[in-house]
């Protein structure tokens, strides 16, 4: 971490004040991710019973002043602002048919967003994020896509090695694998380079002589893919999860951590992928989504990882992007 990105005081701004965006600021909030929270949403009844829940709790979380508004000014000066709003995905609906709608609302907000706040990172969590992304890479143009990026296959990632930890009967800190390609029905595992422990995951051992086999492997690849449906039918909407792990990507960002995380990006070129926003392992740091990781891939994940990139480019085409 570098004493610029240490000394001076930290703004995140969040657009959106629903279930996911409340989320957000209450992982930011007790996590200490950063000095400023804002909450953004044009319900002005609704932001503002959100802050003052927020402001209430301060006495217990790590210092941080927090406000927000119906007035879109409520966001200037922001450092990194996560993006949230947009229509909410529905029980039965896939990720892709919310694109139409909530692509314009990325490509007004962008705008809107960029001319608050000139110098910031932008993380979209909008879904189709993919799609929401490419849409804001494009309003803006190409010399801000590495200040706008997606929140693209980390939680997937977190749920695939969850799933992984468990069948095995391991810590998930010593499970290493990603999920890659678009957040949605074509993510692809990355099973060929999964390692537990540094020992290759298809041939790792569990305490209990748990292996993932080629069927287990099946079963966690699907489970990751339906993840997302089976808690909106149960519950409506997924949160907690998203909120948790939007506060650490807006903490790698702003403590300048350089991990290498799957978000969704412009990609420009490696796996001769090229004009999609999808999620390749990818430096992050202050300066947002840097370099895209060639990690090998077998030719199975190749062909995949590409039908995943034909899949988002059929819907960009579908809304003139």
């Amino acid at each position: 971490m570098t004493t610029a990105y240490r000394s001076r005081k930290k703004k995140v701004s969040i657009v959106g004040a629903g279930s996911v965006g409340t989320a957000i600021a209450y992982a930011c909030l007790i996590r200490g991710s950063a000095d400023v929270l804002a909450l953004y949403d044009t319900n002005a009844a609704k932001v503002r019973a959100e802050v003052l829940d927020l402001n209430h709790g301060t006495q217990f979380t790590p210092p941080c002043s927090v406000d927000g508004g119906d007035d879109i000014a409520v966001t200037a000066g922001s450092d990194l602002v996560v993006v949230t709003a947009g229509a909410k995905q529905k029980p039965g609906q896939s990720r892709l048919e919310l694109a139409a709608v909530n692509v314009k609302i990325v490509q007004t907000l962008t705008e809107q967003l960029l001319s608050q706040s000139p110098e910031a990172i932008i993380l979209f969590v909008s879904n189709p994020v993919d799609i929401a992304t490419y849409a804001a890479v494009q309003a803006a143009g190409r010399p801000y896509r590495h200040r706008i990026f997606g929140s693209g296959t980390v939680l997937d990632t977190a749920r695939l090695r969850f799933l992984m930890a468990s069948k095995l009967g391991v810590a998930v800190e010593n499970v290493h694998a990603f999920i890659v390609g678009e957040h949605g029905d074509s993510e692809i595992p990355l099973w060929s380079s999964a390692t537990i422990g540094g020992v290759p995951a298809t041939a790792f051992v569990g305490p209990s002589g748990n292996t993932l086999d080629s069927a287990i492997r099946d079963e966690v690849a699907t489970a990751v893919v339906q993840s997302a449906y089976q808690i909106i039918e149960g519950k409506g909407a997924t949160n907690l999860a998203i909120g948790l792990s939007s506060a650490f990507m807006v903490e790698v960002v702003l403590r300048d951590e350089q991990r290498v995380l799957p978000i969704s990006t412009l990609q420009n070129g490696v796996h001769d992928l090229e004009g999609v926003c999808l999620s390749l392992p990818t430096l992050v740091g202050g300066g947002g989504a840097g370099r895209v990781l060639e990690v090998p891939l077998s030719e199975g994940e190749r062909e995949g990882l590409h039908a995943s990139a034909r899949a988002l480019r059929d819907v960009q085409d579908s809304l003139g992007l």
